[in-house]
């Protein structure tokens, strides 16, 4: 599949390239979000080298890298008697280094200083901070720069299936996120419940024990992470729930949540008007991972039933209930659209998130401090058209937003994604309101 998206992390790492002296960039983030073909793509037309590393001796690790460097250089007699020590090869990297060389161990955490630019990816995000990022690290010191490559917004699915519509899209990213080892999987040509039968819920599929290898990878105890999981992707956000859920102890699952967010497999929300966000008591937490989200939601319920190979029922679940799945994953969507409107100079945003309180809640609410605008959003995922009672309600629940009241300007936003009445048409032409179908503005 041919490389998408990635744009700012190609352009930081050509300008770290760019920058004299020894580099050392670490590169990481969670397994399958795309790290090795970043850095393929980075170094394709540059002077490199690149080194899996795997799970063999030290001994072993030097005879491969020994047989990867003879190859580059055309040395027979190393690539038959590989390094005997690690001082035996960075003193041959400096030997035959004339110009910038970049030099990429893609899952090792090893350095010594030398003129190379290397680059050390990791997938296993805690070992990465606790061997390379943590201040205490041993090769903490040594970096340059560093680049955690996060999960692509909603858009970067265009460029995957340039021919497939909206709503295709967002079914799409409501199962796999956009990560870009899952979507490369998709075959165009069938919906997406063939997809999700062939893909996850068939034994022996690469989905099927995906979101389990990755825990395993991750973590000393994924069945205890597991329950915490599952209870949060059948609905259970509050602290005081996942506990009742589990079963377990409130300091213990305090623990087990602050490592899951760590790791970026689950995230808390607060209302985005709160002050201190990691005291308040509203929080609420939700699987930040899309696919986690499905497999814990539809997979890991059913495995009973998928281990005797009996499919069909469990689709029909997904069927029944994936209209309502959609709608709870387009609001991260709106949200990525919402932001997407800032490079058109229709919106400035200081602070992004949702709003709730006794009084209500709102998809979306967007603070602007130096200019004191609120900017309040609704997404309707739904084959109605929207009308003005969703924005009159919309306007009703603002006013009783606490930030910055009397003293700020309010703007309005809907998305939808079958869209608006003629009379919602006519009110956002008089007050002003953006109306988002699908994935344009109207003007």
């Amino acid at each position: 599949m041919r490389f998408v998206n990635r744009q700012n992390e190609l352009s930081f790492l050509e300008k770290t390239y760019r920058t004299e002296g020894f580099q050392f960039v670490p590169v990481y983030g969670r397994r399958r979000i795309g790290k090795t073909r970043l850095i393929q793509e980075f170094i394709k037309d540059k002077r490199a080298i690149y080194f899996l590393a795997d799970s063999v001796s030290e001994t072993g690790q030097l005879k491969n890298l020994g047989k990867i460097l003879g190859e580059y250089f055309n040395d027979s007699i190393l690539m038959d008697a590989g390094f005997r020590d690690w001082y035996q090869f960075f003193s041959y990297i400096r030997e035959k280094q004339k110009t910038r060389l970049i030099f990429v161990i893609d899952e090792f955490p090893y350095l010594v200083n030398c003129n190379v630019f290397l680059i050390l990816t990791g997938s296993s995000i805690g070992m990465m901070e606790k061997e390379v990022l943590f201040y205490k690290a041993p090769l903490y010191g040594r970096r340059t720069a560093s680049l955690e490559v996060k999960e692509m917004a909603f858009d970067a699915l265009k460029e995957f299936f340039p021919d497939k519509e909206f709503e295709e899209l967002v079914k799409i990213y409501s199962v796999m996120g956009a990560i870009p080892a899952y979507i490369e999987k998709i075959n165009s040509r069938y919906d997406i419940f063939r997809n999700i039968k062939e893909l996850i819920l068939n034994k022996g599929t690469f989905l099927y024990n995906e979101v389990e290898y990755i825990l395993r990878e991750e973590l000393r105890e994924p069945r205890n992470y597991f329950v915490i999981l599952k209870a949060i992707a059948q609905g259970k956000r509050k602290l005081s729930e996942i506990i009742n859920e589990t079963g377990f102890e409130k300091s213990l699952v305090a623990r087990y949540l602050d490592i899951l967010r760590s790791l970026g497999f689950v995230e808390k929300h607060v209302p985005v008007t709160e002050k201190h966000p990691e005291k308040s008591k509203q929080g609420l937490y939700r699987l930040h991972d899309k696919f986690f989200a499905f497999w814990f939601k539809f997979v890991f319920p059913n495995r009973n039933r998928l281990e005797i190979e009996n499919v069909e029922p469990v689709l029909k679940l997904i069927k029944d209930a994936f209209e309502h799945h959609i709608s709870t994953i387009y609001e991260d969507v709106c949200i990525d659209l919402f932001k997407g409107l800032t490079k058109d100079g229709l919106i400035q945003y200081t602070t992004i998130g949702k709003w709730w309180s006794k009084d209500g809640e709102i998809d979306i609410v967007a603070l602007d401090e130096e200019a004191k605008t609120a900017y309040f959003g609704e997404c309707k995922w739904s084959n109605k058209k929207v009308g003005d009672d969703i924005y009159q309600n919309l306007l009703t629940k603002s006013r009783f937003v606490d930030w910055h009241k009397d003293k700020r300007k309010d703007r309005f936003i809907l998305f939808s994604k079958s869209g608006f009445t003629r009379r919602m048409i006519e009110i956002s032409e008089r007050e002003k309101v953006l109306l988002v179908y699908r994935d344009k503005v109207l003007r």
